[in-house]
């Protein structure tokens, strides 16, 4: 277990090859900037990777109070033994209370490695994040037994508390005027034979498809009532008219209609889009989980009962089959396509 010497928090900052912030850790410095002065610490961004001003010069912005940067090119590509030993000498060296990781994939593979190295706790794909009054602990919250509830979870006895946190569960703030923050650069000697595992070449798209969803602003996404893999023919279609992301719910995705990669809740991406079309999707507390935080939403349903309607800002009785022909036209025309 590593010693708790400040009450920092600290946001590890994902970083893209070409060395600029991934959204997720940019996200984070928001409610990691209100838990900080909750209990009278430094918001400290981690970055790692290689080439990295573009992503310091994106934290000054976004509020941090200071920065630890490793840039180094051993880290230009993500690599778990590489970045478990940078992050767990870093976090040795100067003892933060409390540490956020976003919940993406190298999120989910880097935070279980750091925790089981300094032995201490680790609480997976948070969506609410609060400092508990009594304790002085980190309040973590994340769906438990399917989603049926929420569990609050604390690690009183060990420290740093980790905590890894879905993207898209907070807003990105607008970036405010960039400021002159301490930087300390750190240097981590890392060998050959530590990394063990060699990148050998980077695939950016699956399946002739790359679904950003986390980052869409616009989503429409279809569910059980598409009614098969077909019946995504018009969700697309209007998703083209509008420039927006196609998504799915998880019965769609398990039936076989749409590939995972679409598949929004809990099982699948947590997004935050200005617009969520909802289209033929009941409302399951799964699939609320991953998208409730959306500006607007708008829910398509022939049945009037569905709980989608409870969430959503506008909702249409009607079949979706119907009520798309005539909403993508009607745009179409109105954008002069």
């Amino acid at each position: 277990m590593a010693v708790e010497k400040t009450k920092d928090l600290w946001v590890f900052i994902e970083t893209e090859d070409e060395g600029t912030a991934k959204s997720v850790g940019l996200e984070l410095l928001v409610p990691g900037r209100r838990l900080a002065d909750k209990q009278n610490g430094k918001l400290v961004a981690v970055i790692l990777g290689s080439n990295v001003a573009p992503a310091l010069e994106a934290v000054k912005a976004h509020g941090a109070d200071e920065a630890i940067v490793v840039d180094q090119p051993e880290l230009k590509h993500y690599n778990t033994d590489a970045y478990a030993k940078v992050l767990c000498e870093l976090i040795e060296k100067y003892g933060p209370s409390v540490m956020l990781i976003g919940a993406t994939n190298n999120g989910r593979d880097i935070g279980p490695r750091i925790s089981c190295r300094l032995g201490t706790g680790l609480t997976a794909d948070c969506t609410a994040l609060d400092i508990d009054d009594e304790t002085g602990n980190m309040a973590w919250t994340r769906p438990a037994f399917g989603g049926n509830l929420m569990a609050t979870i604390m690690c009183p006895d060990h420290r740093p508390q980790l905590g890894t946190v879905r993207p898209g569960v907070f807003k990105k703030s607008e970036p405010g005027e960039v400021k002159d923050i301490p930087v300390i650069k750190e240097k981590v000697e890392i060998t050959d034979a530590e990394k063990r595992v060699e990148l050998l070449e980077v695939i950016n798209e699956m399946a002739g498809e790359l679904v950003d969803l986390e980052n869409a602003e616009i989503i429409v996404s279809g569910g059980r009532g598409v009614g098969g893999p077909e019946g995504f023919a018009p969700v697309r279609e209007l998703a083209e008219v509008l420039g927006a992301t196609v998504g799915a719910s998880r019965a769609a995705v398990d039936a076989g209609w749409i590939p995972h990669a679409h598949q929004v809740g809990q099982t699948g991406k947590t997004v935050g889009p200005k617009i969520y079309i909802a289209c033929g999707i009941s409302g399951a507390i799964q699939h609320l989980a991953g998208m409730s935080s959306s500006d607007v939403i708008i829910a398509i349903n022939k049945d009037p009962d569905a709980p989608i309607f409870n969430v959503a800002d506008y909702g249409l009785v009607g079949d979706l089959k119907v009520v798309l022909p005539i909403l993508t036209e009607k745009i179409r025309k109105y954008k002069g396509l």
